[in-house]
């Protein structure tokens, strides 16, 4: 594993294919989600169902895995009281995203998110739950020093959605001297983009935030294929470097994702080469999205 070969693709404005939703694919394999927690027990209580998942898309033709660390969220591990069980599940999500890995070219990216715990059986925050910004660096600082430690190969910031703990957990991660990939997840709400689960938080200010941090990878995800593209269009209004798609299909009534509304292969290579047409350049896809789709974006882009 080596990021020097994803370093020279991003320069020369290379395609990179990324995985798909980790998290549902668990789930479609049979690994029983917590309503609280989701998919990051499993790690340790069906870590061959976890391996399973990264297999496939490596072979699928994936370059980078992203090891099942998005559901062991900082602030919602502290909020249950559990920040010593989340270094203990990272650890083990890594070191099975690392064996599927190994021998291969394709990196090993380590999941990072903002999640707070949800309202049940929905995918709604309870934003009522809150962190001084100093409290959630530290618990932040503490999830990405652990997954350098573990040695992930990048850092992706997946559903960024505000200009208040998304920032604080991007600058804590861009600490690490590791690559820092953004995903920002966006909804729409009265006509206007703004965060998911966020919608006192306009695109144009969490874009404009995150951007000025520098990361290596803006990408959108975790947002409606309709709505991808708007995004994308305003992303751009504050960012010239590599941009990324991976969009979600379905929705979340907690602890199980609903596959419905499916976008095929098919459909996702069509809507893959129009974002590519707005500078996208690294694709693959979220929640709902499964290896079918990844080995149809690998054989039209790679």
């Amino acid at each position: 594993m080596s990021y020097d070969n994803i370093r020279q693709k991003l320069a020369a404005g290379e395609t990179i294919i990324l995985d798909g939703g980790t998290g549902t694919d668990i789930q479609r394999r049979g690994a029983p989600m917590s309503g609280d927690t989701w998919c990051a027990e499993v790690n340790l209580t069906h870590p061959e169902i976890v391996r399973s998942v990264h297999d496939d898309y490596i072979k699928r033709g994936a370059d980078i895995i992203t090891a099942n660390t998005f559901a062991s969220s900082a602030l919602s591990f502290n909020a249950y009281g559990r920040d010593d069980d989340l270094l203990a599940i990272d650890r083990a999500a890594v070191a099975v995203a690392k064996a599927a890995a190994k021998g291969t070219d394709v990196c090993v990216a380590g999941s990072v998110s903002t999640m707070r715990p949800v309202f049940l059986g929905s995918d709604r925050s309870d934003t009522s739950k809150n962190w001084t910004e100093a409290e959630a660096r530290a618990l932040f600082a503490r999830k990405v020093q652990n997954l350098k430690a573990q040695g992930v190969d990048l850092i992706m910031m997946e559903m960024m959605r505000d200009v208040d703990y998304s920032v604080w957990a991007t600058s804590e991660a861009m600490k690490t001297g590791l690559p820092v990939w953004v995903g920002i997840s966006v909804e729409k709400h009265d006509g206007v983009l703004t965060g998911f689960g966020r919608e006192d938080q306009n695109l144009h200010d969490i874009a404009k935030a995150l951007c000025a941090l520098k990361p290596d990878v803006i990408s959108i995800m975790h947002t409606s294929s309709n709505d991808t593209d708007e995004a994308l269009e305003i992303l751009r209004q504050y960012w010239n470097g590599p941009i990324g798609t991976y969009p979600e299909c379905g929705y979340f009534k907690a602890p199980d994702w609903q596959f419905v509304d499916v976008i095929t292969p098919s459909d996702l290579v069509h809507k893959s080469h129009e974002w590519n047409a707005l500078g996208a350049t690294i694709f693959g896809g979220c929640c709902g999205i499964g290896p079918d789709h990844i080995e149809a974006l690998a054989k039209e882009f790679k």
